[in-house]
């Protein structure tokens, strides 16, 4: 009998996933990461230690629980300040599967034995013809493949994704239909350790720590200015907007405008008086993972579907390399609002993960 050890948040999909192992043989164990406590006590979504308890009950599964909050502290919500201190959107959640949710399951699984590692992601991993792995694109609207293009050869070789192609309406009733405690537990939709969703709130509560000149900068006020550099009104501290952002701008110009840029060595923050200013038909990457690939060599091109956001529907693009940790990416199409600090992930023709990085910006080219 196969072992393997399920990440349980507390949550529908990680029940189903654990129920679903179990149903297919598997000696399964359940643990809960725990990543993020607040100040009043508060567990963070990821970590709700008395749902996922009550659920392994029910399961009759092994459970554990691991204190990962400082790994958690400096891999994840450390550099979460840094970017929006300097006028990035991080993406946190793709930092954190692979430095700390897959890193520490498979801790766990080294130490107690185990064959895999599990989560409730909806995706899938493969093994393609080149021996390599990668995670390929659910077919429903759940598809959270995105999320994972940072996981390494060793992590998808030992990880199982039991929802696959499921919808969310099928996990729910398969939850309902054995008796889990949280068959309608709602959704989690805010970054985990930010459960108001007040993420320049987070930043300033934050502001104990040492941020340097930049990031004190980064929560005063400044000026909102137009691609002239003609000064628009007052700005309340860029950690407070991302590129693209139309709504609670505080800008009365007649019509509506956007942010385009976001210049924190000036504390300036760029507006598009017209959307079309924010398109982009090439963007530089970097801090490049690859899953399908082992490379982008020099000299190469790589046609690819390329999603700027996790929500983005993806637009075709050539993607070749133009530096060490670099890669350039020409859309056949100009894509809206690509925020520097957020992934950009590359897929194939079978929707499987070529590779990602972290968006730059317009290239120099563009």
């Amino acid at each position: 009998m196969a072992k393997v050890i399920v990440g349980m948040s507390g949550g529908v999909d990680s029940a189903v996933a654990a129920y679903l192992l179990k149903k297919a043989g598997y000696e399964v164990i359940g643990v809960t990461l725990r990543t993020w406590e607040a100040e009043d006590g508060e567990e963070s979504r990821c970590c709700e230690i008395d749902d996922a308890r009550r659920i392994a009950e029910r399961l009759g599964i092994e459970y554990r629980t691991l204190n990962c909050t400082q790994a958690f502290r400096e891999t994840v919500v450390a550099p979460f300040i840094e970017d929006y201190v300097h006028g990035r959107t991080p993406n946190p959640c793709v930092i954190c599967n692979r430095r700390v949710k897959w890193d520490w399951m498979l801790y766990l699984a080294n130490v107690l034995q185990a064959d895999h590692i599990a989560t409730g992601h909806y995706a899938s991993v493969v093994k393609l013809d080149n021996g390599r792995f990668t995670v390929r694109r659910a077919s429903s609207k759940k598809d959270q493949a995105y999320m994972l293009y940072r996981l390494s050869q060793e992590q998808l070789a030992r990880t199982i994704l039991p929802l696959a192609d499921r919808t969310k309406e099928e996990v729910r009733a398969i939850a309902a239909q054995a008796g889990l405690p949280v068959a309608q537990k709602r959704d989690s939709q805010e970054i985990c350790f930010i459960p108001d969703d007040d993420h320049a709130g987070f930043i300033e509560r934050s502001a104990g720590q040492s941020l340097g000149s930049v990031g004190e900068a980064a929560l005063r006020p400044g000026r909102f200015v137009d691609a002239a550099g003609n000064v628009l009104g007052t700005h309340q501290g860029i950690v407070r907007y991302t590129v693209g952002q139309r709504k609670r701008l505080g800008l009365s110009l007649g019509h509506p405008v956007f942010v385009k840029e976001i210049r924190a060595q000036q504390n300036e923050i760029v507006i598009a008086l017209e959307e079309e200013e924010l398109m982009s038909r090439e963007i530089d990457v970097c801090d490049l993972h690859f899953q399908s690939v082992p490379d982008i060599g020099p000299g190469e091109e790589v046609r690819a579907a390329v999603k700027v956001r996790y929500h983005h529907e993806g637009e075709t693009a050539v993607i070749r390399r133009v530096g060490e940790d670099r890669l350039r990416i020409r859309f056949d199409r100009p894509v809206r609002a690509a925020a520097p600090g957020q992934s950009a992930v590359f897929y194939d023709d079978r929707d499987c993960v070529i590779g990602g990085g972290i968006i730059l910006g317009r290239s120099e080219e563009a």
